[in-house]
């Protein structure tokens, strides 16, 4: 790689970096808006918090890298378009194939890169995250922390605390209970507390009355008591089990089972999942072929490069939807798995080939005048 192509490099990974960076900060802000509770209710600390949601950067970038080269190279090309820069290096003999390689370098490696975020990175931050996530909801110092809020801690029993004190009691508290439908069963104490037990975590409730009411009759059975208990190890079990999401899973765990497809839960998203995590990196390459084909394809032109510019916008927009409309079918359709792979390759391979064949046109009278002074 010459000197020329080192500096179009050094351009182009410049501005991958600033795009890259900008568009993982504000999802990141974004995404992690939904996290915020767990400072201001569950009082996790700052600094946990941040490297809780750092956890979800690497899943970001498997969406964001693409999509910050194919943002690179329409903002250095086309400024060296407009200054005259690829005129000059069409001038000299440059193919447009040769103009556009550091862009496809910087591609290919983008791509490597995506494969390792892809296969390694990915998997291993997402199951991190998840297993503090779920370290945090089975934390029993925090199922009834939220204060003056109806909380679904589980399917069929919500819990509502009026207040909670520093050292963990609780004031006010109502548990309803319908797991069972037909006897739905509501709890009403003072105060209490979560206390743990050779059998597993309990609520202890004291000064307060389980309501039950029956299904045959409808009749209301009312218990006045002084201390009760209320078993939290089914509820316990219920949340800590474990079943790794598709997201959460290294390749070979996406592929490869013990069981037969119909015993394994998910079994076609679980597949959907790996085919996507082989052909998204794919897309580096694709959304660098489209570029480079709009904007170095044809002749110069003085009034700017908009229209070539919306184009590539707009078919890099198309693929990513038909990508993602792909891997959601797959789901249900198993046979468009293949179309994962498809859409770039075909994508990738027009494009290349359109870079590859352009020819800057001549101008008919420049032609003409020149057959003119040859006579």
């Amino acid at each position: 790689m010459g000197q020329l192509h080192r500096y179009m490099f050094r351009q182009l990974l410049w501005w991958t970096i600033v795009v890259a960076a900008s568009l993982t900060c504000i999802v990141w802000l974004t995404q992690s808006l939904r996290f915020v509770e767990m400072i201001v209710n569950r009082g996790l600390s700052a600094t946990t918090f941040v490297t809780f949601t750092m956890l979800l950067l690497p899943t970001f970038l498997s969406l964001i890298g693409p999509i910050a080269v194919f943002a690179a190279i329409m903002f250095t090309y086309n400024r060296m378009v407009n200054d005259s820069e690829v005129v000059v290096l069409r001038a000299s003999g440059m193919p447009h194939f040769k103009i556009g390689r550091p862009a496809l370098v910087l591609a290919i490696l983008a791509m490597a890169l995506g494969y390792l975020n892809s296969l390694y990175l990915m998997p291993s931050s997402y199951r991190e995250f998840k297993d503090i996530q779920r370290e945090f909801r089975s934390e029993l110092s925090t199922l009834f922390l939220q204060e003056g809020v109806f909380n679904p801690v589980t399917n069929g029993i919500t819990v509502f605390v009026r207040e909670r004190s520093v050292d963990g009691e609780l004031f006010g508290i109502i548990v309803h209970d319908e797991r069972k439908p037909e006897t739905p069963v509501t709890m009403m104490a003072e105060r209490g507390a979560i206390v743990r037990s050779e059998t597993g975590p309990r609520v202890l409730m004291v000064n307060g009355n389980r309501q039950e009411v029956q299904a045959d009759d409808g009749r209301l059975s009312l218990l006045y008591f002084d201390r009760y208990t209320f078993d939290l190890k089914n509820i316990q079990e219920e949340i800590t089990q474990l079943w790794r999401e598709p997201r959460e899973r290294y390749l070979h765990e996406l592929f490869h089972f013990d069981k037969s497809s119909k015993e394994v839960h998910s079994y076609s998203q679980l597949r959907m999942e790996g085919y996507f995590r082989l052909s998204a990196p794919l897309l580096y390459l694709t959304y660098a072929a489209i570029g480079l084909a709009m904007l170095l394809g044809g002749d110069f032109n003085r009034r700017g490069q908009l229209l070539r510019v919306s184009i590539a916008v707009t078919t890099v927009l198309l693929v990513q939807v038909a990508t993602l409309g792909a891997k959601s079918i797959g789901e249900k359709i198993p046979e468009f798995a293949a179309a994962l792979f498809v859409i770039p390759i075909v994508t990738t391979m027009v494009f290349i080939a359109m870079l590859a064949s352009s020819r800057p046109k001549r101008r008919k009278h420049r032609v003409d005048s020149q057959k003119e002074m040859a006579t």
